[in-house]
């Protein structure tokens, strides 16, 4: 049974406006959840999307994944079904109407539990579906995502009643429009979990030469159809894949650990400089030194970094 979609105005901003007093992105004691906030709209920014629920209660914003945009309200939310390269885009907030919401890593070893103690057969995403998708959002989930937020009032109830919450939200995400997209995420015989598990590898070994062959052997799949599934499902190619995991790590270690363009770029893989440079100009908009500056002279927020936060 899918739960009856929201016809109101989310109350979960109340709940979190006082926990997100800035603009910014926050961690909560909660394992795996998170807020943010934002003052004002704002263009696309890079980031990375873990597998995830991610809402807003107030305002409204854009994931763009493969020159595809996805938006969501209070009535909507997005799940991520794979590790995605994405740009966050803000289109509705203000000081007086702060953009709030929160994210919540999906855990697929409890949706597999959930699946299996309901008896929800795992099924096969279709061939042409992307890792990202919008849901209608239901007074269950709503309810439960409510009181997941209030244990935040209560820190030594956490480890108690959190695990439980959490395994109600999986439960109530697997009973809205998306079930059937949660549920191909557990199914080892499916597309997306191989391509998970390669995206798994990438970003262990995004340093190393790339050999598709090889990694659609230990997937256990033929290179044409991992390379198809793979753009499908994450919006580009494998080697593009790999190129942005290179890009985002060498601005961490430019911004955070100060190495310099050359060394940065050597220590993600990068044999030329150059290279490097006119690569990093065409994903972030500028040359890396020049990024680097405007960066450090901004208030830090994860999205600049490439955080899952969105």
């Amino acid at each position: 049974m899918i739960d009856t979609p929201l016809r109101h105005e989310s109350p979960l901003a109340l709940n979190i406006d006082p926990r997100v007093s800035a603009p910014g992105d926050f961690a909560t004691a909660i394992p795996g959840l998170s807020l943010f906030r934002r003052d004002q709209p704002a263009p696309p920014v890079v980031c990375m999307v873990e597998p995830s629920l991610i809402l807003v209660g107030r305002g409204e914003k854009r994931l763009w994944v493969g020159g595809e945009g996805y938006r969501y309200d209070h009535s909507r939310f997005l799940v991520t079904s794979l590790d995605l390269p994405a740009n966050s885009e803000v289109l509705r907030a203000s000081p007086a109407q702060p953009c709030v919401g929160l994210v919540l890593k999906l855990d697929v070893s409890m949706l597999a539990e959930v699946i299996t103690k309901v008896g929800l057969p795992a099924k096969r995403q279709p061939s042409t579906a992307s890792g990202a998708a919008i849901g209608n959002m239901s007074s269950t989930l709503e309810g439960a995502l409510d009181r997941l937020l209030a244990l935040l009032d209560e820190p030594e109830a956490i480890p108690v009643l959190a695990p439980l919450i959490l395994r109600e939200i999986h439960y109530r995400l697997l009973h809205t429009d998306q079930g059937a997209r949660l549920r191909q995420i557990t199914a080892v015989d499916g597309q997306g979990y191989r391509i998970a598990k390669a995206i798994d590898w990438l970003k262990v070994n995004f340093s190393a030469a790339l050999r598709i062959d090889e990694l659609a052997a230990r997937v256990q799949m033929s290179a044409p159809t991992f390379h198809h599934h793979f753009r499908q499902l994450t919006g580009m190619s494998p080697l593009q894949y790999q190129k942005w995991l290179r890009l985002n790590e060498a601005r961490r270690l430019m911004l955070m650990e100060r190495l310099d363009v050359s060394r940065a770029a050597f220590a993600v893989g990068y044999e030329s400089p150059s290279q490097f440079s006119r690569e990093y100009g065409r994903l972030f908009g500028t040359a890396p030194s020049r990024d680097i500056s405007l960066l450090r002279g901004q208030p830090f927020e994860a999205e600049t970094l490439g955080s899952a936060a969105s």
